[in-house]
C-alpha cells in the first residue's frame, strides 16, 4: 500500500518554511526548492550569496545582485589562491623530499663503496669531513659511530654477556631479598659499590623518549635498553648509573646492534669530557665551563653580558646538555646530527653546538630574565631544524686568540669560573646562590 507519510526532504523543507514564516503548501515548496540553473555549482558555504530570496521576501536589488556576485568571485578566487599556495608549499616539500631521499642515497653508496671499507685512510680527509658535516646516513650512522669512538677498552662481544649475567643476577638477588634497604644503607659507603644502582635504572628507562613509546615496559626497546645500562653498572662499578646515561644507551641501541651498543657506550663514557661530569670532576667540570665562557663571550658578546646580568652561568644548561650529548634537550633527528659530528670533532663539538643553540636563540634570549632563559634553554623548541642550526653552528668560531679548543681548557684556569675572594659581598652572595643551584642540578642528575 502506499503511505502518505512526507518524504524526509519535504519534512526538512517544511520545517524549514515554517522556521522562516513561509507557508508550507505544495506550489511554494516546489518553487522553494528548486535552485537556479546556475553556470557552475557554488561552494556549501557560499551559495546563499547567488540565490533568490525567498518568495515572501523583498527581491534583491540589481546593485545588491551586483555586490553580491563580486563579492563571491573574490572568496572563490582568494580560495584557489589558498588553495594554490598550498600546493606549491607541497610541490616543494614534495620536491626537498626526493632531494633529500637522492642525497642520502648517494652518500650511502659513497660511505658503503669507498670509506667505511678503507677507513683508516681516508677518515680525516677533507672530502669524507664535508660528507659528515652534511650528516651521516641512518643506514650507516651506526657503523660510523662504532668507529670514530672505537674501542679502546678492548670490549668483546663475549665480557658484555659476562657483565650482563652479573646485572640479571643482582636484579634477581634485589627481588628475592628486597635489598632496598640495604642499598640505602651502604650507598654512600663506597664509590666502588655504585653497582646498588642498578635497581634504580628502572625508574629513569620510563623517562627515556617517552614520546616514542618504544623504551617503556612493554615496549620492543624496554629489555634492550635495562640490559645494556645494567651490563654497564656492573662493569663500571665505580661509576654506577647517573641519570642521562639512558638517553645516550637509547641513541646507541637505535643505531646499533645489542652488543656493540654497550661496547660504544662503554668508550663513549671512557672519554675525558663524558668522564668528568659522570664522575662529577668538580675541577674538571669547572676548567669546561670556564673554557665555554671564553668562546661564549668572544662569539656572542652581546648575549654573554645579558646572561652574566642575570647571574646565569654555564653549568645551568650545559650540564643537562653535555649528561645525554643533547639528546634529551634537541629532536631526535637534529640530536643524531649533532652526535655526528661529536663522533667526527669530539668533545669540541660539544660546546660549538651549545654555542650554535644560544646563537640561533640570541633575540629571543636577549629578551628573556633568568627564569625563563633557564626554562626554555631547558626545552629548546621542538620545531628545530637541523641546517638552522647547522648554519649557526658554522658562524661560531672555535679559536680564541689563536688557540683552539683543547688548548684553552688546558690552559683556562678553573678560578675564572669558580668562587673569587677579590669579588664583592653582593657579588659572593650571587655566586652561593649560584653554586647552590649548581649543586642542586648535579643532585638531580647523581644516583648513588
Amino acid at each position: 500500500f502506499s503511505s502518505n507519510k512526507p518524504s524526509p526532504s519535504v519534512v526538512v523543507v517544511e520545517e524549514q518554511m515554517k522556521d522562516s514564516g513561509v507557508s508550507s503548501c505544495p506550489q511554494r515548496l516546489v518553487a522553494a526548492g528548486r535552485r537556479k540553473n546556475l553556470e557552475f555549482e557554488p561552494l556549501s558555504t557560499t551559495a546563499l550569496i547567488l540565490e533568490d530570496r525567498p518568495p515572501n521576501l523583498p527581491a534583491k536589488s540589481v546593485e545588491e545582485t551586483q555586490k553580491h556576485k563580486l563579492e563571491y568571485e573574490e572568496m572563490v578566487a582568494g580560495a584557489k589562491r589558498r588553495e594554490l599556495k598550498e600546493a606549491q608549499k607541497k610541490k616543494r616539500q614534495m620536491k626537498e623530499r626526493h632531494r633529500q631521499e637522492d642525497s642520502i642515497s648517494n652518500a650511502m653508496v659513497v660511505w658503503n663503496n669507498e670509506i667505511l671499507p678503507h677507513w683508516d685512510t681516508t677518515k680525516g680527509t677533507r672530502r669524507v669531513r664535508e660528507l659528515w658535516w652534511q650528516g651521516l646516513p641512518p643506514s650507516v650512522r651506526g657503523r660510523v659511530w662504532s668507529l670514530a669512538i672505537g674501542n679502546e677498552l678492548n670490549i668483546t662481544p663475549e665480557l658484555y654477556e659476562i657483565f650482563l649475567s652479573r646485572a640479571k643476577e643482582k636484579w634477581r638477588s634485589y627481588s628475592e631479598t628486597s635489598s632496598v634497604n640495604d642499598s640505602e644503607s651502604d650507598g654512600g659507603a663506597s664509590l666502588a659499590d655504585r653497582e646498588s644502582s642498578l635497581d634504580l635504572i628502572k625508574l629513569d628507562i620510563s623517562r627515556t623518549f617517552p614520546a616514542l613509546f618504544i623504551f617503556q615496559k612493554g615496549g620492543p626497546y624496554h629489555d634492550l635498553l635495562h640490559s645494556v645500562l645494567g651490563a654497564y653498572t656492573c662493569y663500571r662499578p665505580d661509576i654506577g648509573y647517573v641519570q642521562g646515561m639512558s638517553f645516550i644507551a637509547a641513541v646507541l641501541i637505535l643505531n646499533l646492534e645489542e652488543a656493540e651498543a654497550f661496547i660504544t657506550f662503554a668508550n663513549l663514557l671512557n672519554k675525558p669530557c663524558q668522564m668528568a661530569f659522570f664522575r662529577v670532576d668538580h675541577e674538571l667540570m669547572l676548567k669546561y665551563f670556564a673554557a665555554f665562557e671564553v668562546f661564549f663571550e668572544e662569539n656572542l658578546p652581546r648575549l654573554f653580558n645579558h646572561f652574566q646580568t642575570n647571574s646565569l652561568t654555564p653549568d645551568l644548561y650545559l650540564i643537562d646538555w653535555i649528561f645525554t650529548l643533547y639528546s634529551k634537550s634537541l629532536p631526535l633527528d637534529v640530536a643524531c646530527r649533532v652526535w655526528d659530528i661529536f663522533c667526527r670533532d669530539g668533545e669540541e663539538s660539544l660546546f660549538r653546538t651549545g654555542l650554535g643553540i644560544l646563537r640561533l636563540y640570541e633575540d629571543i634570549l636577549l629578551q628573556m630574565d633568568f627564569i625563563h632563559i633557564a626554562q626554555f634553554l631547558t626545552r629548546l623548541p621542538e620545531d628545530l631544524q637541523p641546517h638552522t642550526l647547522f648554519t649557526a653552528m658554522a658562524n661560531t668560531h672555535m679559536i680564541s686568540k689563536n688557540r683552539r679548543w683543547a688548548q684553552v681548557s688546558i690552559s683556562v684556569n678553573r678560578k675564572d669560573y669558580g668562587m673569587s675572594v677579590n669579588l664583592s659581598n653582593t657579588e659572593q652572595v650571587n655566586q652561593v646562590r649560584h653554586l647552590t643551584v649548581w649543586s642542586n642540578q648535579l643532585i638531580k642528575y647523581v644516583v648513588i
